[in-house]
């Protein structure tokens, strides 16, 4: 199945493959405009083993795009539509793109390009048969190359092949299913793994997608419950919106699975959803694993772990020498299958550096419990080391986020001439509270008194990146700012 909506629209033309708003496509439908865009990305040199930058927003045309390089054995460079064009411009030198594309809005971040919307004109007054591509079979091509956040440092592009998406694709099918009428609510970015796992998933299945311009708590509510949705993906902070707007009242709908992912979410959050009759399963994904690794079972969950590893993936807790622990303790978390990436393009020692033995190294610190649940502790970037002790940001941010107070809160790391690092806690409240009598009290009642943030500052919201995800780094800038402005020491 090297064209999966070629495959569908043979066997099942008439299935939905997506939904947009109001606009529908059968498989037979979509088949048809991803062949016109194959002709028009011809004429503009997309051609096999050459790359295609894209900047856009969720869009149908962005879709067309997609699957109409994938044809083409074109990789596809999904850029975030958030980055300036400082950050971007460096990432497109780096690929060397035979054709950039972008909404018109905007190109003036990415310079000359093509846009989508004289693209689409091209390809609406447009027919073509399907290129000849020799044994595609044969090839397991660059898929995409997806450009790490960048939170943590330079940003790296994680090389996914074909066949890592359709072993993710097969390696969810094992643990929720793989049929086809399934129905993908996509509202997460289709430039982040998650949206583009979806995306292709769903088509590998013959399920149909709908997919939103972003997430907004109000629409996807609306789309829960009136287009059919079985299945969905969500980061914490979007979960929590999507509960917030919705109240007490109960979902009943066709839902089978909320897939939350991001790093480790807040127990009481996951609670919530449950008393309202969302099925969440918590997960642990990356990048360089084309997104899931591990991922609850819907008749195990209980919130406490990210659950198990995916059919066919593998992952073990190693110490700082490589050697794995037993289980109850922590350490970093190795992962390998046929799920992780290739490499990093066109950088050997980041490539290097990141593989030990075959296992893909991901740098954050977790452990696994006796029955093989994965409990992710923290990003390695994210660890605080205290007077010697670690602390884990996500423990501490758990534990204040079951306070009825709090509404959001992230801990981070500052230093401190006596213990190197002490944890601070940056909050967002929901209600009066006298924080700092209070919430140290809290704390001290259920964590170790070495794990008790030192100072308490609030804000009125706490930044994110474009995945949803606290940006760490941002909130470290502005605990530091807050600092230097006469935050009490």
């Amino acid at each position: 199945m090297d064209c999966p909506v070629r495959h569908w629209a043979r066997l099942a033309g008439q299935r939905l493959a997506l939904q947009f708003g109001d606009r529908r496509w059968s498989y037979e439908q979509l088949d048809g405009e991803v062949r016109r865009w194959v002709a028009v990305l011809q004429r503009h040199g997309a051609a096999p083993g050459s790359r295609a930058a894209l900047l856009s927003a969720n869009r149908p045309e962005l879709i067309f795009l997609i699957h109409a390089l994938g044809r083409l054995h074109t990789t596809v460079v999904p850029l975030n539509v958030r980055l300036t064009r400082t950050e971007l411009q460096p990432l497109v030198e780096r690929v060397s793109p035979s054709l950039v594309v972008a909404e018109e809005r905007l190109r003036p971040a990415v310079g000359e390009a093509l846009t989508v919307e004289s693209l689409a004109h091209e390809a609406s007054r447009c027919t073509a048969e399907d290129p000849q591509i020799a044994d595609p079979e044969q090839l397991d091509w660059p898929l995409a190359i997806l450009f790490t956040s960048g939170t943590t440092g330079t940003p790296k592009g994680a090389v996914l092949t074909r066949e890592n998406f359709r072993a993710s694709a097969r390696a969810s099918a094992a643990n929720l299913g793989g049929d086809a009428d399934q129905r993908w609510l996509a509202c997460l970015p289709l430039y982040h793994v998650g949206g583009l796992a979806m995306l292709l998933r769903a088509s590998y299945y013959g399920a149909g997608l709908v997919l939103h311009s972003r997430f907004d708590a109000g629409a996807v509510i609306a789309s829960l419950e009136g287009d059919g949705i079985t299945h969905m993906s969500l980061v914490e902070n979007a979960l929590a919106q999507m509960l917030s707007t919705r109240g007490e009242k109960r979902f009943a709908t066709a839902l089978r699975a909320v897939l939350v992912g991001g790093g480790p979410v807040a127990l009481s959050l996951l609670q919530r959803a449950r008393a309202v009759s969302v099925p969440v399963l918590q997960t642990y994904g990356l990048t360089e694993a084309t997104s899931q690794v591990a991922t609850e079972r819907l008749g195990a969950a209980d919130g406490c772990t990210a659950g198990p590893p995916l059919p066919g993936v593998e992952v073990r807790i190693v110490d700082r020498e490589g050697t794995a622990v037993t289980p109850g303790e922590v350490g970093e978390i190795e992962v390998r299958g046929p799920t992780v990436m290739r490499g990093y393009w066109a950088d050997a020692v980041a490539t290097a550096q990141v593989f030990r033995s075959g296992w893909l190294r991901t740098h954050d610190l977790g452990t696994v419990d006796g029955d093989g649940r994965l409990i992710v502790f923290a990003r390695r970037s994210d660890l605080i080391v205290s007077g010697g002790e670690n602390i884990y940001p996500a423990e501490v941010e758990s534990t204040l986020a079951t306070h009825a107070a709090v509404a959001e809160v992230a801990v981070v790391p500052r230093g401190d001439a006596r213990w190197g690092q002490v944890p601070i806690a940056a909050l967002v409240l929901r209600a009066e509270v006298d924080v700092a009598a209070e919430l140290p009290k809290w704390c001290r009642a259920r964590l170790a008194p070495f794990k008790v943030p030192r100072q308490w500052l609030t804000f009125q919201a706490l930044p994110r990146n474009a995945s949803g995800k606290v940006d760490r780094l941002a909130v470290r800038a502005m605990v530091e700012r807050a600092f230097s402005e006469g935050a009490p020491r």
